[in-house]
């Protein structure tokens, strides 16, 4: 019975790691080797049923099709855009703002953020209602 959980458990490990080369080739095969190396793996305490969280393997983040870089809460995020992990994780942006190169602004007033992240009005130019002079 061992030996068939172990034929199980492998098989597992194999289609999970063919799936992730295959998604994209150069981040997923990093990320397929260092779980290969990763301490306890192949000795079953993660088990068959076990997810690959961010926290435990913070390259899953870096792969394509991952919601960003950063890892905060088991869940891949970009701290740069993120209104809930602004900067770091657990910062809040309020309501009415955008997070803006990890940073929570006001784009309806904000002259370096008018409307959308990155929209810089002319100089001498005002941001209201998120747009560049309106008057």
């Amino acid at each position: 019975m061992k030996g068939i959980q172990m034929v199980l458990f492998l098989l597992f490990i194999l289609a999970m790691l063919t799936a992730l080369v295959m998604a994209e080739s150069e981040p997923q095969f990093e990320l397929a080797s260092s779980l290969r190396s990763t301490k306890g793996f192949h000795h079953g305490r993660h088990g068959v049923g076990g997810a690959m969280t961010c926290d435990k393997y913070p390259r899953v983040c870096r792969v394509a099709g991952s919601q960003g870089p950063d890892c905060c809460q088991k869940k891949c995020v970009n701290v740069s855009t993120d209104r809930n992990n602004c900067g770091r994780c657990g910062k809040k942006c309020k309501y009415s703002q955008l997070c803006c190169k990890g940073k929570c602004v006001n784009h309806m007033v904000d002259k370096h953020h008018c409307g959308i992240c990155g929209n810089k009005c002319s100089k001498g130019d005002s941001c209201i209602y998120g747009i560049c002079s309106y008057a």
